[in-house]
């Protein structure tokens, strides 16, 4: 496998940018405005959380499926491409969807139709670095790809803020601009990375072969990775208490601060996170291949958490947003030494399959994290102006983020099987 440098990586690693933009833009600024217009104020959240939560189910399901389906695709550019630009296709029908939506029903369409189609790419395009990225440069990959997802945070923050306005029941430009963005990253890396083609000319297998690959195809070796499951176990639980507070930011901003414009407002702090995450995500995979990803990773925990308490305590905008740069920094760190670990614990020949699992951590904490959204509203509505589901929120958060630390004893480096050999 030979080395890449870096244009190779920020190429390779395109795709992630528009990813990022898409779903931050959707999840956390377009998404909550819209709803307000077709749903009652005491219950946005619980509408919110409901939708979020159906949506990542459908992600938790479809992306581990469609990477281990690409991991054993047959087609002359590799096995990885076709599916994310089929998957990347589809995608702007149900942009479509959510741009022109004229009520609740459409808007719902919209947004469960995305989250499938955008995970049929999603899965395969995890399976690109294991299988061109040498092992002793994944941490710095990671970096990359965890930089690009930051920027995409970044341009998604201030990007929305100035083109989605308060009170707008359908979002036609923002979307627009989500669709121009996901097509050039997806083109970007697709057109430059090569892939070995795999659609060698053999004998057709009989049935029996076809069964006994499909049933390796879905299994899942527990007892061989155990490393691998603990450290799934740590991100869902960090990222349990980060993705409730991200899911719910924009009417904890709306209802506590009072903003004229809670839209621009959340986006600032938005930025006010990814911007010390950025610094903290490139400096952690340098930081975490000499000092170890795990004692990283256990720092990430206890600043996340601090954080979390934080944001809470905040009253005025100034102090939200000098709050959410050390929520940011902790991230930062837990996002590209999780990540390389997950690169390195994974089986190499199933990389596809194992990486899209690791969305059972991230898409399944967003789901669980989005059924706070009736219990902040419970909360909220049995005692108006105290904010005791806000309370609720922040102080989960800083529990979870803890507890996520306890899990990484259990983890341990394997021994990690050679990649495939690919054309770069």
């Amino acid at each position: 496998m030979r080395r890449i440098n870096i244009v190779q990586n920020i190429a390779l690693n395109a795709y992630w940018i528009g990813l990022s933009i898409k779903w931050n833009s959707i999840h956390i600024l377009i998404l909550p405005a819209i709803l307000l217009a077709y749903v009652p104020e005491g219950l946005k959240s619980t509408y919110l959380g409901i939708l979020t939560f159906t949506g990542m189910i459908i992600a938790m399901v479809v992306q581990p499926v469609a990477g281990a389906i690409s991991d054993g695709w047959q087609s002359r550019w590799g096995r990885r491409r076709p599916m994310i630009i089929l998957g990347t296709l589809c995608e702007f029908i149900f942009l479509a969807f959510l741009g022109w939506a004229g009520g609740l029903l459409w808007l719902i369409i919209g947004y469960l139709g995305l989250q499938f189609a955008s995970n049929v790419a999603h899965g395969p395009a995890q399976g690109l670095m294991p299988d061109i990225v040498p092992q002793d440069q994944l941490g710095f990959a990671s970096g990359v790809k965890n930089l690009m997802d930051m920027v995409g945070v970044i341009i998604a923050s201030q990007l929305m803020g100035i083109t989605m306005k308060p009170g707008d029941s359908r979002a036609i430009l923002p979307i627009l601009l989500v669709a121009a963005v996901v097509a050039l990253g997806t083109a970007v890396t697709a057109l430059s990375t090569k892939e070995e083609p795999t659609n060698r000319k053999v004998k057709a297998p009989s049935l029996h072969t076809r069964l006994s690959t499909l049933r390796q195809t879905f299994h899942i070796d527990f007892r061989g990775n155990t490393s691998y499951w603990w450290l799934i176990s740590s991100r869902f639980f960090c990222l349990l208490g980060i993705n409730g507070i991200q899911g719910f930011a924009q009417y904890y901003v709306r209802d506590v601060f009072q903003s004229a414009n809670p839209v621009k407002l959340t986006g600032d702090l938005l930025a006010a996170i990814t911007l010390p995450l950025i610094l903290f995500v490139v400096l952690g995979g340098s930081w975490g291949d000499r000092y170890g990803h795990r004692k990283l990773l256990a720092a990430s925990g206890m600043i996340s958490s601090v954080g979390c308490v934080l944001l809470f305590a905040a009253r005025t905008p100034a102090l939200l947003l000098v709050f959410g740069s050390v929520l940011g920094s902790g991230v930062g760190l837990f996002l590209t030494s999780n990540w390389t670990l997950a690169n390195q614990l994974a089986p190499a020949k199933e990389a596809g399959k194992y990486l899209g699992l690791t969305n059972i951590a991230t898409a399944g904490s967003g789901a669980l994290s989005r059924l706070t959204g009736p219990i902040i509203d419970l909360l909220n509505n049995l005692s108006p102006g105290d904010f005791f589901g806000y309370l609720f929120l922040f102080g989960s958060g800083a529990v979870f983020t803890l507890l996520s630390i306890s899990l990484l004893l259990k983890v341990r480096k394997l021994p990690v099987e050679p990649a495939p050999a690919v054309i770069s």
